[in-house]
């Protein structure tokens, strides 16, 4: 199918990606978070009509290696993903097999835009395999943290508290309905974990804490939030020689579980539903947008600019 591009969400990926890490295989064209209009369909195609707005999973598996024959799709020894190893959607056009597109007519393009990083989240909600009625902190308030904290919520979570150190994200959590924001430092661990402890529900931390930053800093004060026999759940994306520290002995004393969440496969149709529902909103997440040209000032401003919540490319 052929799409024509209506806009590209600009995530942190995207700047590992520019940086050659994340698998990025060059030359290339980035960009995996699209939402458009069908402009054209091949022979055979029958589920879509032109003029449609769709979107695309951008995860391609080979269904052959071990790891997809035991249904272990997201870790496929041959994964493709449009924007990384393979042509992506900052562009005028974009051309996707029929399988991986899906329809978002009906919802606004400020919305449908964040299908694949609610994707992205519902996977990170069924890897936390949170048991309802406990607590979550989400470290990280960007658009990903956002979105999984809404989902953590809806999924049965008695409480959810989101944290970062920039005001106007902390107030647009507060506005999409997370119960309780946490204003902390960039360069105060010690106080950043008293704070965060002080406001837990029992004052001794949290069934879930999600890094949802990429920063290794903040990835060393999760083992010390999460209650006794927490799970910690590894959600933004570092640098590939990154290292965070914590005690083996807590992790074993306390029976602490770590896991990680690493894009997606099979949770576009379920993201998609939670964004028509109502179940994750996103007003208020978009801050800045950028024509196709100026893709480099786009990714200057996600890198630098702590005024930039989400940024969009429109073609």
């Amino acid at each position: 199918m052929r799409i024509r591009v209506a806009q590209v969400g600009v995530c942190g990926t995207d700047l590992h990606i520019h940086d050659g890490e994340f698998g990025a295989v060059f030359p290339l064209i980035p960009g995996h978070e699209l939402v458009g209009v069908v402009d054209a369909v091949g022979e055979g195609v029958t589920r879509f009509g032109i003029g449609e707005q769709v979107t695309v999973n951008p995860n391609v598996y080979c269904g052959q290696c071990p790891y997809c024959l035991a249904g272990r799709l997201g870790q496929c020894a041959a994964m493709l993903g449009y924007g990384s190893n393979f042509p992506g959607f900052f562009a005028e056009y974009a051309i996707a097999d029929h399988t991986l597109v899906f329809s978002t007519e009906g919802l606004p393009l400020d919305t449908a835009v964040f299908s694949e990083p609610t994707a992205c989240a519902m996977h990170g909600l069924e890897s936390l395999q949170m048991r309802p009625g406990g607590s979550a902190l989400v470290l990280g308030a960007g658009p990903t943290g956002l979105l999984l904290a809404q989902l953590i919520a809806a999924g049965g979570a008695s409480s959810v508290t989101v944290a970062g150190p920039t005001q106007a994200k902390l107030d647009t959590a507060s506005a999409l309905g997370i119960d309780r924001t946490v204003r902390i430092s960039r360069d105060d661990p010690e106080g950043n974990i008293a704070a965060l402890m002080a406001a837990s529900p029992h004052g001794d931390g949290y069934d879930a804490v999600v890094e949802a930053t990429g920063s290794p800093a903040v990835g060393d004060i999760c083992v010390p939030l999460a209650r006794r026999g927490g799970t910690v759940l590894i959600y933004g994306v570092t640098r590939e020689d990154d290292l965070v520290r914590f005690h083996p002995f807590d992790v074993f004393r306390r029976e602490i579980t770590i896991k990680g969440s690493f894009a997606e496969m099979t949770s576009f149709g379920a993201a998609i539903d939670a964004l028509r529902g109502g179940r994750v909103r996103t007003d208020g997440i978009i801050t800045h947008r950028f024509a196709l040209d100026d893709y480099g000032r786009a990714l200057e401003a996600l890198r630098s600019d702590p005024a930039v919540h989400k940024v969009v490319i429109v073609p």
